[in-house]
């Protein structure tokens, strides 16, 4: 084949290298050699996907959204993730120039997706897998946390419309009124940003002040 032929060709390009430190040789394919494979994959390898394949995609699929758990709204998988699944393990199948994609291929694609998914997507305080961590870079936690204390931020500033706050004095209200253990500066300022473009607040940046309009709420 063309992999073949391009080695018969140019032995120099594909050369063994002992490795010392487990017994075997290491196969060096030269850049040439290696651009030239992938050419041909993309252009004449279009594999099918056997019914099979389908059948361990899809298993796979319903087994990575149920990883959430029963009721929960955090889920492992979406429709996007089935289209990852898909194209890998189409990839997989170019990789062995073969126009089918095999069990094998869709084997190690949820493989590799499982692991891509446990790293990106951990929420680290619930130690469960949330999609939103890849698609909005928030976990579900997260963006609940930031929706509560946006209400109560608008409560908390309808009160007081006309005047100018401190940022710092903000926070300080902010977590008597919600009973918060810990609510960073940088949380408040985003929020308060947030609601600067809205048109309902003025918010100094430099000053780190607010000036609350009369229709905050």
């Amino acid at each position: 084949d063309t992999a073949d032929n391009h080695a018969n060709n140019n032995p120099n390009e594909t050369a063994g290298r002992d490795n010392e430190d487990h017994g075997t040789t290491d196969i060096v394919i030269s850049q040439s050699f290696l651009r030239d494979y992938i050419q041909y994959a993309r252009t004449h390898i279009h594999p099918v996907i056997t019914d099979l394949a389908a059948r361990d995609l899809i298993a796979g699929y319903l087994d990575m959204r149920r990883a959430g758990g029963t009721g929960s709204k955090t889920i492992s998988a979406t429709p996007r993730q089935l289209e990852s699944l898909i194209r890998i393990s189409e990839s997989l199948a170019k990789m062995r120039f073969s126009q089918e994609v095999s069990r094998k291929d869709v084997k190690e694609a949820i493989r590799l997706m499982r692991v891509a998914t446990q790293a990106a997507a951990t929420d680290p305080r619930t130690g469960r897998i949330d999609m939103d961590m890849i698609t909005t870079g928030r976990t579900q936690v997260d963006r609940q946390s930031a929706d509560a204390m946006q209400v109560a931020l608008k409560e908390l500033l309808a009160e007081r419309r006309g005047t100018r706050m401190a940022v710092g004095d903000v926070r300080r209200q902010l977590m008597e009124v919600t009973n918060a253990a810990a609510l960073s500066q940088e949380e408040v300022v985003e929020a308060l940003r947030q609601m600067d473009a809205d048109g309902l607040v003025q918010f100094h940046e430099r000053a780190q002040t607010v000036f609350v309009r009369a229709g905050v709420v």
